[in-house]
């Protein structure tokens, strides 16, 4: 007896395909069951280590016999100290380390948690295009929709704030019947550095923002994972007066302390919003483990060496992201941070994933299309820098033996 109709999945799901990396990778590994033995440079999960006392903290911590229970919902307080002196040390803002501060099991969870808190059925939320797909899967699945706002070379990659005030006017399309009147919009998605560009962000840009979101009582939502990487000003746009107002900010130790399997972040913001967030949040788990909050922490106090360290290794890999790009006729910008390179394809493909599919069975190397970070990303492609530099200078030679 078929079973597929007897079980339905909620509308919910409805227009949700599976993420693009999940499915890429089943194709990789069939690709490798075959002896292609491809290279990936497409996910942006660094392959480097954290500092070894970090390491250590989570030994020692682990051997612990009173460390296994249930941690609190709001995380450890000194989680939470540690986050406040790095936003202070970095970033220049104060934060309440016991109101202000959310740690989170890595801040991905943090976009579903706020889509879940502020936005009802039918409310809309501005997301970049292009952008981080999860921005629309957790409107989505959240009842909310997408809106999308451009980003364009153009634009210098930022928003266009005419466009914004049009697409705030016109809210969200009605979806039942015509008596309806259009949805509102509650959100705006923002990501400075930007994914997948790596366009830095402006302390005009963030007041434009912050004005934006106070005259039209929308939360501006701030994911910023990529401020330290390849970056010597890291900037928070909590720092831009009035920000607390009117916006949330989400960061992440996945990135800058190479700690992306550990899944450790942290949502900042009022009180009020931190409070919000916790009511949904607060019954979706419970706590993470202390030894590795405490990790954490002890990550949170690197010093500058530490960040130089990492975006050293970073730099010379990019150089020869450059290198491979220039070998595949991409154009692109060398003002970028963050872990990836963003690169305009020649015109004689069609999109970004001609290109990828071209380069991946050719020459055996994965390289991300532009489309699926949105429509404006489809004549792009992007390098991850998260391979080490024998890997790229194998790839590049893979790219010319196999002439493309």
């Amino acid at each position: 007896m078929k079973t597929s109709s007897l079980i339905t999945t909620a509308k919910r799901l409805e227009g949700i395909g599976e993420y693009y990396f999940s499915q890429k990778l089943r194709e990789i590994d069939e690709l490798n069951k075959q002896g292609k033995n491809v290279i990936n440079l497409g996910i942006g999960s660094p392959d480097l280590p954290p500092d070894p006392e970090v390491i250590e903290v989570l030994k020692e911590e682990s051997a612990k016999p009173n460390v296994h229970g249930y941690q609190s919902y709001k995380g450890a307080p000194a989680l939470r100290k540690a986050l406040a002196d790095w936003y202070r040390q970095w970033y220049g803002v104060e934060l309440d380390p016991d109101a202000e501060i959310l740690p989170l099991i890595g801040s991905k969870e943090g976009i579903m948690h706020i889509c879940m808190t502020y936005l009802d059925e039918g409310d809309g939320a501005l997301v970049p295009n292009p952008g981080y797909p999860t921005y629309r899967s957790a409107v989505k699945l959240a009842g909310g929709a997408s809106i999308d706002y451009s980003l364009t070379a153009g634009s210098d990659w930022f928003p266009d704030f005419d466009e914004l005030e049009r697409l705030v006017a016109a809210g969200v399309p009605m979806r039942t019947c015509e008596v309806e009147p259009p949805g509102r919009i509650k959100l705006m998605w923002v990501n400075y550095p930007q994914m997948p560009t790596g366009k830095l962000p402006t302390r005009e840009l963030f007041e434009r923002l912050v004005d934006f979101g106070r005259r039209h009582k929308i939360l501006i939502c701030h994911d910023n994972p990529y401020s330290f990487i390849l970056n010597d000003t890291p900037m928070s746009l909590l720092a831009t007066p009035g920000a607390k107002e009117v916006a949330v900010e989400l960061n992440s130790l996945s990135k800058s302390q190479n700690m992306a399997g550990w899944r450790v972040g942290a949502l900042l913001g009022a009180k009020e919003r931190i409070d919000e967030v916790l009511r949904f949040k607060s019954n979706m788990d419970s706590g993470m483990f202390l030894p590795v909050q405490l990790a954490a922490a002890k990550a949170l106090s690197l010093s500058r060496e530490w960040y130089e360290g990492v975006n050293a290794v970073y730099k010379e890999r990019r150089e020869l992201a450059y290198e491979l790009l220039v070998k595949l006729k991409c154009e692109f910008s060398k003002e970028q941070a963050g872990l990836f390179v963003w690169a305009r394809i020649p015109s004689s493909y069609a999109d970004g994933f001609a290109l990828s599919d071209r380069v991946l069975h050719e020459a055996g190397v994965f390289i991300t299309p532009g489309g699926i970070f949105g429509s404006a990303g489809e004549n792009y492609v992007r390098v991850s820098l998260c391979t080490p530099v024998e890997k790229f200078r194998e790839s590049i030679n893979r790219i010319k033996s196999a002439g493309i």
